[in-house]
């Protein structure tokens, strides 16, 4: 085990209380489909999907981590000021977004932060153009493959169960645990490598590695603050994904949850990383559309989908003016 420099020991506290707030506010995609159709408690719910995301970062490989670490920022952009600027902003939006209870994108707030603090320290050369491509495709491709998803596998399930009885829906409630199961895994896989890849980008910036190479004590320490996060979901925000929508029955629950864990899983595959929060909710939108357009609460889905676009020059403004003031400070 090597030594850690100072500076860098600060920098891995803030991404993992990164990780722990992604948790904390991605639990609810997760838990709410099995606690609004009672397929599970709250609290079963939440231990499920916290020993489920903190599996997923060990299956999947390290494709995002890759991505976000050394596909975004040119080498000369990567510094203490930028990565600190970058952490603080994504910490700050999505603590503002858990109190008010909308389900937010840690992915969106933390590219905006990277993006905000290269920019204004290094100028737009310091933006990779491929890899910034890849996350922004990534990040807004990813709610409408969910919504299409879920649509598509409720008309699918209608069609493969058509004249069955009422008795089914024990069966889509119970499956609804192995489909939580599966998604736990993917937004494990897909957001604890964003936490991993900010702590090893720290230690690339403070020389402690030569190269980005994610250690595997970092996987560890990233999967641990996920999966912690993920036992402390919040309630109001699982009540927005759950109910307020439209009632959730456990077809609706099932085909949500499956739709997700195939694009969350998919863009964890291709390096992609995405928002689970707007997979899962426009899945949901998308499965409840199947059945009927007009029982959607559209007015709700147009709030979430506004914070969903706001997100980044948010961050990226925040991450701004935190380089100013860090930058003198932190070398």
């Amino acid at each position: 085990m090597f030594s850690l420099p100072l500076p860098a020991v600060p920098l891995i506290v803030l991404a993992l209380m990164f990780g722990f707030l992604n948790g904390k506010n991605d639990s609810a995609n997760i838990v709410a489909p099995l606690t609004s159709t009672r397929a599970l408690g709250y609290r079963q719910a939440l231990v499920l999907a916290a020993l489920a995301e903190g599996t997923g970062p060990f299956l999947f490989g390290v494709a995002v981590a890759q991505t976000i670490g050394s596909g975004l920022l040119a080498s000369g952009a990567i510094t203490l000021p930028v990565i600190y600027a970058a952490v603080f902003a994504a910490i700050v939006w999505n603590t503002l977004t858990l109190l008010l209870g909308i389900p937010s994108s840690a992915s969106h707030a933390l590219a905006g932060g990277l993006i905000g603090a290269a920019w204004i320290g290094y100028g737009p050369d310091a933006l990779l153009l491929p890899g910034l491509l890849k996350i922004v495709l990534a990040l807004f491709l990813s709610p409408v493959l969910g919504l299409v998803a879920g649509y598509l596998v409720v008309r699918v399930l209608y069609f493969l169960a058509a004249g069955a009885s009422p008795r089914i829906n024990h069966w889509f409630q119970r499956g609804q645990l192995g489909m939580a199961v599966a998604l736990g895994l993917a937004h494990g896989s897909n957001d604890a490598q964003k936490t991993m890849g900010l702590i090893t980008l720290g230690l690339v910036a403070t020389g402690t590695l030569d190269r980005f190479e994610v250690p595997l004590w970092v996987m560890i320490a990233s999967a641990a603050a996920l999966a912690g996060g993920t036992l402390f979901g919040g309630q109001r925000t699982m009540r927005t994904v759950g109910q307020k929508y439209y009632r959730i029955r456990p077809l609706h629950g099932f085909s949500a949850q499956a739709a997700s864990s195939a694009v969350v899983l998919g863009a964890a595959l291709f390096g992609g990383p995405v928002s689970t929060s707007h997979v899962v909710s426009s899945a949901i939108v998308g499965a409840g559309s199947a059945e009927r357009v007009q029982m959607i609460r559209w007015r709700m889905a147009g709030r979430i989908v506004m914070s969903w676009f706001v997100t980044i020059p948010s961050a990226a403004s925040v991450a701004v003016l935190l380089y100013v003031i860090l930058q003198p400070l932190v070398h």
